[in-house]
């Protein structure tokens, strides 16, 4: 049996899941990176140009390149990055268009997970990096910290024992610390170290929780979109009852990545 098939190509589809709480996720990343201004940097998976757009911001870059295999991604990053001197190139991570020690610091945002040998795209971003250069990558914390998909895949397997098998917490083993820093030292990076960090998520509403999940982007929009309106709306119902909504209708919840670093 083939492995599930993932949907990553409606840009404005996948800001309204989780793009919009990747930025904030950034930015504590890169505080927690410090790497200097005037430094070159490639973001790998550069998917909208979340982290691209926090680089050319936050960062000072003296040079900055992205790289993505969804032409669609790339034209809302490239859009996002209008007037900075980012460069947004067709490519995937575990086969880069670029020299060897080309870059200062080498990063990716949530997007190892989906590449489907990670420790071919680490060693790949340790090859770019400069001798000393900084590797680092963030992943979402799928099987606990991740509330919002979290809510969703309990009550989906509730429902469904057979949706388990499209839970990004049991696909994804490589989203836990430990994991991460194994890869990062198999690829022959040192002073590897990982770290969490967490964010707020919230909702003004239910229907700004659930909407995204009608959009198709990633496994548990693409499972929900898979199932029929009766289904569906089961799904929705007990989604629901089991969130933590506020008088006012808002829902609060948290979201965790966690980051790993090492130098080259």
């Amino acid at each position: 049996m083939s492995g599930p098939s993932d949907t990553w190509g409606e840009a404005d589809a996948y800001e309204g899941y989780v793009g919009r709480w990747s930025r904030p996720v950034a930015i504590q990343f890169l505080e927690w990176l410090a790497v200097p201004s005037a430094h070159s940097w490639l973001d790998v998976g550069c998917g909208t140009g979340a982290l691209s757009e926090t680089i050319a911001r936050h960062a000072s870059p003296a040079l900055l390149n992205g790289i993505d295999a969804s032409v669609p991604y790339l034209t809302q990053a490239r859009r996002r990055l209008t007037g900075t001197n980012a460069r947004m190139v067709l490519g995937l991570a575990q086969q880069m268009p670029f020299h060897s020690e080309r870059f200062d610091a080498v990063v990716s945002g949530l997007a190892l997970n989906f590449v489907p040998v990670p420790e071919s795209a680490v060693s790949e971003m340790a090859r770019v990096a400069r001798a000393g250069g900084r590797v680092a990558a963030y992943v979402w914390d799928y099987a606990r910290g991740m509330q919002l998909m979290r809510c969703f895949w309990d009550a989906a397997v509730a429902l469904d024992p057979y949706a388990a098998a499209l839970d990004e917490g049991n696909r994804f083993p490589i989203c836990h610390p430990d994991r991460l820093e194994a890869v990062f030292r198999t690829s022959g990076l040192d002073d590897v170290e990982s770290r969490a960090i967490d964010i707020p998520t919230r909702f003004v509403d239910f229907d700004d929780y659930w909407s995204p999940f009608l959009g198709a982007q990633g496994p548990a929009p693409g499972y929900a979109m898979s199932l029929n309106e009766e289904r569906r709306a089961r799904l929705r119902d007990r989604i629901r009852r089991a969130l933590p909504v506020a008088a006012d209708g808002s829902i609060a919840l948290t979201a965790r990545a966690w980051a790993v670093s090492g130098r080259r």
